[in-house]
């Protein structure tokens, strides 16, 4: 792992903050967003890391998150997982002590990921732009520690989430996340969707933006 040091990745920012989604969501995190994406979601927030960003190595990104009181980290992008040096990144975390997750789009395959990592995986909603990149081959690859994250812009979101969850039994695989985009659905709306289906899902809004707004590095 030592020689696993010297690979480089291109980093947008390292920051320490709240985790605001799922079931780490609350616990002070460190996040390594990674730059570049292949995706154009049409709400996505973090388009400033789709260019730019810094090369660093392995063992500079190790050293940033040591700096931090917490063993939580949290791998972002962009998409990480289009940097092929992502995969030593998440195991030389584990390696270090750290409390492991990945944040992907679902896009891309996520099999080779280390199994101590927590892979928080979306499927891409039609209002997305983005469904026919959905990589259903990765639900296969799903286990207990993962979860499986879905926003929603509109009830058609929500119709074809909810038949997502059907066909492919996802709530027997992992936690089944419900978000809603922010300024475009009410998250009220959303809750009351669920509890009258009385689904198998946790609802959640992005904590991070109520406390700071779309700030970047929060």
């Amino acid at each position: 792992m030592e020689n696993h040091r010297q690979l480089t990745l291109r980093i947008s920012e390292i920051f320490y903050s709240v985790q605001g989604e799922a079931s780490r969501v609350g616990l002070p995190t460190v996040f390594v967003r990674l730059t570049g994406c292949p995706l154009r979601c049409v709400w996505c927030d973090t388009a400033y890391a789709f260019t730019g960003g810094e090369t660093q190595t392995i063992g500079q990104i190790l050293y940033e998150v040591a700096k931090y009181p917490t063993h939580h980290v949290c791998v972002s992008g962009g998409e990480p997982l289009a940097q092929k040096n992502c995969l030593p990144l998440l195991a030389a975390l584990c390696d270090d002590g750290c409390d492991v997750s990945l944040e992907t789009s679902g896009a891309l395959d996520i099999a080779k990921v280390d199994p101590r990592v927590a892979r928080i995986m979306d499927l891409k909603a039609p209002d997305s732009g983005e469904v026919a990149r959905n990589r259903l081959a990765n639900l296969a690859h799903l286990t207990p520690r993962d979860e499986v994250k879905i926003v929603i812009a509109s009830r058609g979101d929500y119709d074809w989430a909810k038949a997502q969850l059907d066909e492919h039994a996802l709530a027997d695989k992992c936690p089944v996340l419900f978000s809603p985009v922010a300024g475009q659905l009410e998250p009220r709306q959303l809750a009351e969707w669920i509890l009258a289906d009385g689904l198998p899902v946790r609802f959640q809004v992005q904590l991070h933006k109520i406390l700071w707004g779309n700030m970047q590095g929060k």
